[in-house]
């Protein structure tokens, strides 16, 4: 692996100033007439087998190679009114970094990415793309089939950290002010990241032992290595940002008390760690899981290595999942991956309504997961030891739409079945983290628990504190927390910047 360079060139200053070489654009555009882009076939991700991958947590996705990046690059139109951009919730700017791609400039495409993007590798593994950038994308309006965005944005990320070119931009010289970040999530790290950038003093309070959030305890090893991870939050540090780990804000420390030790700022990007459960028969059974314990016992505890690390869970021949969202998906791959003999999906509605990522759902079918639709548990019953041994379910059908636009389920009268199983887990939404909004006297908060903000700043009522990602939306996307800390870290710049220093 090459040395890591410290220096940058000036062409490099070009490319983080994005100052992209339009001529190399025009001469792109002359060798390949958009008639010949438009019959270019989309290039297809290696995957492992399915036979192979469901037996053990390595990573599916295999990544494209340089030889298919440049020709899915070629597929992109350079379109004068790129609607792919106003598609990413962080901005990023797809046709330049696409167009590097394609001329070959692999280094600077990842440059490009992080102008916007701190955790490109991060994104391209983990973003629905294809409700995003790529479902405005205007090669999908006159194909049918989009640029692979996320691929590409994944292929350049992997090939910087592959070479050792992590470069650095340029610092401003330090304002001296400090800014707190609660939480290492996705949302906290993009403010940290954005705000380092900009030359402030940046401290991240993490609860948990390893930083990422949900990135680390909540999305298996076979979606996102914490390899990947573990490199982006370095890249983290190295632009100057602090992370303290097992720091509890509201236990270690109040967020009253760190304004004692300096801090004039505070991001509240806590999370939603709070489960929910359907508040049925029997969840208190020994083999029923929230969602959040489960993974986080198999991705952070590493209990998919017991012995060596002494975190199990409990052992299954027929494991449930309810719920039909992408955390419901890693949940019950996760369980086949562990020795379940049959691993299901109950989920209320029919597939066509579930929120879970396509790719997803189609890997989940070809590792063996059984789906069973319209179908919602009522009761779980145990032995005489309290440990789970099956449950009971009702059929569903699909009435009116209800808010959020899908038709709601609704019972099916005499349609109850017992079905044996030995392991459930509940995945069907959490809610914020309490503990900030509990310890910290005045804050607004919402209905649902969540931290009320000003959406346009993501400022909350109390002077100097802003808060994004899960604890102010519920459960949501990572890139969605991204795009609330870009908005926040603009935000905090400009408080930072008005405010007479302490």
């Amino acid at each position: 692996m090459a040395e890591e360079k410290k220096d940058i060139t000036p062409e490099q200053k070009a490319v983080l100033k994005a100052e992209f070489d339009k001529d190399g654009r025009k001469e792109l555009r002359k060798a390949i007439p958009l008639k010949e882009r438009m019959k270019l076939g989309r290039q297809k991700m290696p995957e492992r087998p399915p036979e192979v991958r469901n037996r053990d947590f390595g990573e599916v996705n295999q990544g494209l190679d340089a030889e298919a990046a440049m020709a899915e690059a070629r597929r992109c139109w350079d379109c004068a009114n790129p609607q792919c951009v106003a598609g990413c919730p962080v901005g990023i700017d797809i046709p330049s970094f696409v167009k590097l791609i394609e001329q070959g400039k692999f280094l600077e495409a990842a440059w490009k990415l992080k102008e916007t993007n701190s955790l490109p590798a991060i994104c391209g593994r983990v973003c629905p793309q294809e409700t995003q950038c790529e479902e405005i994308c205007t090669v999908k309006k006159s194909t049918g089939v989009p640029v692979a965005i996320g691929n590409l944005e994944r292929f350049a990320a992997d090939f910087e950290r592959g070479t050792g070119n992590i470069v650095i931009p340029p610092l401003p010289p330090s304002t001296g002010r400090k800014a707190a970040i609660i939480g290492a999530g996705p949302a906290g790290l993009t403010v940290a990241g954005d705000l380092a950038k900009l030359g402030h003093r940046v401290t991240i309070f993490e609860a948990l032992h390893i930083s990422g959030g949900v990135l680390v305890y909540g999305i298996p090893e076979f979606r996102l290595p914490k390899a990947i991870l573990k490199a982006e939050v370095d890249y983290l540090r190295k632009l100057g940002v602090e992370i303290k780990t097992s720091f509890v804000v509201g236990k270690t420390a109040t967020i009253d008390d760190l304004r004692q030790e300096g801090y004039e700022v505070f991001f509240i990007g806590s999370g939603a760690g709070l489960p929910n459960f359907m508040k049925i028969p029997g969840e208190n059974l020994v083999g029923v899981y929230s969602a959040n314990e489960y993974l986080t016992r198999v991705n952070l505890m590493k209990a998919y290595d017991f012995p060596n690390y002494d975190t199990p869970v409990f052992p299954s021949k027929c494991a449930a999942v309810i719920g039909g969202g992408n955390v419901a998906m890693d949940s019950v791959r996760t369980s086949k991956r562990l020795g379940a003999d049959r691993s299901i999906i109950i989920y209320r509605r029919s597939r066509h309504e579930m929120p879970a990522r396509t790719e997803e759902i189609h890997h989940a079918e070809e590792e063996g997961i059984e789906f069973h639709f319209l179908t919602t548990p009522i009761r779980y019953m145990g032995d005489d030891q309290g440990r789970l041994r099956a449950m009971e379910c009702l059929r569903m059908e699909l009435g009116e739409p209800d808010s959020s636009g899908r038709r709601k389920p609704v019972p099916v009268p005499g349609s109850e079945f017992i079905t044996e199983v030995d392991l459930v887990v509940v995945a069907i939404g959490q809610s914020p983290n309490p503990l900030i909004p509990q310890t910290t006297p005045g804050l607004k908060m919402g209905k649902w628990g969540n931290i009320d903000v000003d959406w346009k700043t993501m400022a909350t009522n109390l002077e100097g504190v802003y808060a994004g990602g899960d604890i102010i939306r519920g459960g949501a996307t990572v890139i969605l927390a991204m795009g609330d800390g870009r908005i926040a870290a603009m935000e905090i710049d400009k408080y930072l910047r008005k405010k007479p220093p302490s």
